[in-house]
């Protein structure tokens, strides 16, 4: 850190993000990027938009053949770099899509290479044919390459083909009982700390996923002393005891504010990184680390909701699209097979301690 400090006092680096982009992507460098961000000596940029620019532009200048080349630069920079930079605009969160992008574009690459070493093709002489035997020639995540013939078509790069969406023969699903033993562990037990325990709750409660949850401000929790109210989509959603206790606990004393932060920070789960919010990786890592499902436990949360709610209310509520939640109404009344799982920790205490409040 003095080193770098010393080239930036020096005039050696210059005091931009594209001066500090030459240096080595590390903590270090991110540490007093954040620093000077906070301080208004930088201005603010989405970090997650900052790492797919960089990588695509890597990516790019692999790319030798202009035939794959050409389109890829076009779907990655018009369909996934424009939707990207317009979430950063309006203050949403940019690091799914960002991991979204990178796989539909990377696949995408894949295909086009197939096709041009295999068949001496481009994407503007490519059939139905061809497509079908990607897919049926490979693994399941050939099936991401839809987004982009979908595109592709929609372009008239090329004629309309057919890319079905995939589907899970098996879906992660805790069982109700599993769904409210965490829910009771999270809630009253001692095993992991309480910033943890409430990311863990909004999973199992509201079936949100931890990259949203990561991203949750403060002034996403409002109500009054006696209802506390918590907005996830368009409309806010109760919050129930106890677990409205435990947030109100956790909003009074939240986690690395005696750091860069100095106090303050608009972020529910603050990093000690200045200016920014935990990374969804860390609670991620935590939560699974105790033996709980994030997947399973989404998926139980959303078709419990959607059994006692109309699934339109229930999208509104918790930022899901109406399409999903029909889905989850729909498959909720066909039985799965449960996913069966163990804690890394202890056994979780088997019983009951409340019914999941519905929310209408």
């Amino acid at each position: 850190m003095r080193s770098l400090l010393g080239r930036l006092a020096a005039g050696h680096i210059s005091l931009t993000h594209a001066g500090l982009d030459t240096e080595p992507a590390n903590n270090r460098t991110e540490h007093l990027r954040s620093l000077l961000v906070h301080h208004g000596l930088l201005p603010h940029r989405d970090p997650s938009l900052a790492l797919f620019e960089r990588w695509l532009d890597t990516k790019l200048e692999q790319i030798t053949t202009d035939d794959i080349r050409r389109p890829i630069e076009q779907f990655a920079r018009w369909h996934h770099l424009s939707r990207i930079r317009d979430r950063a605009r309006a203050g949403r969160p940019t690091r799914g899509s960002v991991l979204h992008s990178k796989q539909g574009i990377t696949e995408a690459i894949k295909f086009l290479t197939w096709l041009h070493d295999t068949h001496h093709r481009a994407i503007t002489t490519c059939s139905q044919a061809d497509v079908d035997s990607w897919l049926a020639n490979g693994p399941t995540t050939r099936h991401i390459i839809r987004g982009f013939i979908v595109w592709a078509g929609k372009s008239r790069l090329c004629q309309d083909m057919v890319v079905e969406r995939y589907r899970a023969r098996t879906v992660p699903l805790l069982t109700q009982d599993q769904r409210l033993d965490w829910l009771r562990e999270l809630l009253t037990g001692n095993s992991t700390t309480l910033p943890y325990r409430i990311a863990g709750i909004l999973v199992l409660l509201y079936a949100q996923p931890l990259v949203k949850v990561a991203a949750l401000r403060t002034t996403d929790v409002t109500g009054s002393p006696g209802e506390l109210m918590l907005t996830l989509g368009k409309e806010p959603a109760p919050v129930p005891n106890p677990f409205a206790s435990l947030l109100k606990a956790h909003l009074a004393n939240r986690p690395n504010l005696r750091t860069g932060n100095h106090g303050q920070s608009p972020w529910l789960f603050p990093s000690y990184r200045t200016g920014q919010h935990l990374h969804p990786t860390t609670l991620s890592d935590r939560l699974r680390s105790h033996g709980i499902s994030l997947i399973g436990a989404r998926n139980a949360a959303l078709r419990d909701l959607v059994s006692d709610a109309p699934p339109p209310v229930v999208a509104e509520l918790l930022g899901y699209s109406h399409s999903a939640t029909h889905r989850h109404a729909t498959a909720a009344a066909t039985p799965l097979r449960p996913i069966h799982h163990h804690t890394a920790s202890r056994p979780i205490v088997p019983n009951r301690i409340c019914t999941v409040t519905s929310i209408r």
